[in-house]
């Protein structure tokens, strides 16, 4: 009873020194605006990342290695086939011919890739020279080459005729390159934004909504690959297997050399901060800005594989592409 009676009120001290300020209390860093883009981020590493010479004369080695030993079992199979059965040697030897034949001629359409893709660099430069120089003769020799590039495809052939109606009123350089995009180009450049939304909008989506390890970086790179070959395939630019990686690299490393694989500019806030399960969700604003990137990359793509510069028609807007990917998949303003 002594015990409950001495217990009495007990004073707490506000003023006290010790207390806690809330302006002391530890900063609490929000999920969704800690998303950094990872997945993109290591697809851009994968594209840059150029091997050692020791990789280099390692894999060289290996694949003559190989190739030789297996030249020599092949020969050693068939001859010792024909000594024993002509008939089924004469078989093994039609079949490995025929595999020659298709290795051939996987080589021979790279090389026409890699032709293409030489070719529409080589108008982009030609157009390029001419608005730097303001050279007529130039621009109308860039004119020519984009007619014969387009010549037997259907979708621009409405353009081509618009082009050869209203080409001769042009008398400078800036004019009829101008009209060139207008007329033969923008119909493709429509068809370019609708590969580069729907690689944004798949990115993104897998990123948010499937929680496996990787997962989204395998999506970002098969879909950043998808997407830059469609891109040089409407501009005229079809590539093979490797041609499509160089292209690839390519693109990234223009990317990577001027920041623009970098979240901390311009549009990537303001679509990122947008969506309102983005700001509840670390998940959902990984994808958001994965998508965005991935936007990024694509008119990065347009501009390599295009073959005039953009000067007439404005370069599509990173902001409105991404936006327009993801409109109604996060949630809008």
């Amino acid at each position: 009873m002594s015990s409950i009676k001495n217990r009495g009120p007990v004073l707490i001290d506000l003023d006290s020194k010790n207390a806690t300020n809330p302006a002391d209390a530890v900063l609490v860093i929000d999920l969704p605006n800690a998303a950094d883009g990872a997945a993109m981020q290591q697809v851009a590493a994968l594209a840059t990342r150029r091997p050692s010479p020791f990789a280099k004369w390692f894999w060289s080695f290996l694949l003559a290695l190989l190739g030789f030993v297996v030249s020599l079992a092949a020969w050693d199979y068939v001859t010792g086939l024909i000594a024993r059965s002509p008939i089924l040697g004469g078989i093994a030897t039609a079949l490995i011919a025929g595999f020659v034949l298709v290795l051939l001629g996987m080589a021979i359409r790279e090389l026409a890739a890699f032709s293409r893709l030489q070719r529409l660099d080589g108008i982009h430069k030609s157009a390029a020279r001419a608005m730097t120089t303001n050279d007529l003769a130039e621009a109308r020799n860039a004119v020519t080459q984009l007619n014969r590039l387009y010549a037997r495809r259907d979708d621009t052939a409405w353009g081509r005729e618009q082009l050869a109606e209203q080409q001769h009123d042009m008398l400078d350089a800036d004019g009829l390159l101008g009209l060139a995009e207008k007329t033969v180009l923008d119909p493709l450049d429509a068809r370019a934004t609708r590969e580069i939304e729907a690689a944004a909008r798949q990115v993104a989506t897998v990123t948010a909504l499937v929680p496996l390890a990787l997962a989204d970086v395998f999506t970002a790179l098969t879909a950043n690959l998808r997407m830059i070959r469609r891109i040089a395939e409407i501009y005229g630019g079809r590539s093979g297997t490797i041609g499509s990686w160089r292209l690839t690299r390519t693109v990234f490393t223009h990317l990577v050399a001027t920041g623009a694989v970098a979240i901390g500019d311009d549009m990537i806030g303001s679509i990122a901060g947008g969506g309102v399960l983005s700001k509840v969700s670390r998940r959902f604003g990984e994808g958001v800005i994965n998508g965005a990137l991935t936007a990024r990359v694509g008119v990065a793509a347009m501009e390599v594989c295009r073959p005039l510069p953009f000067h007439a028609t404005s370069k599509p807007s990173v902001t409105a592409l991404g936006r327009r990917a993801l409109s109604g998949l996060f949630g809008s303003d």
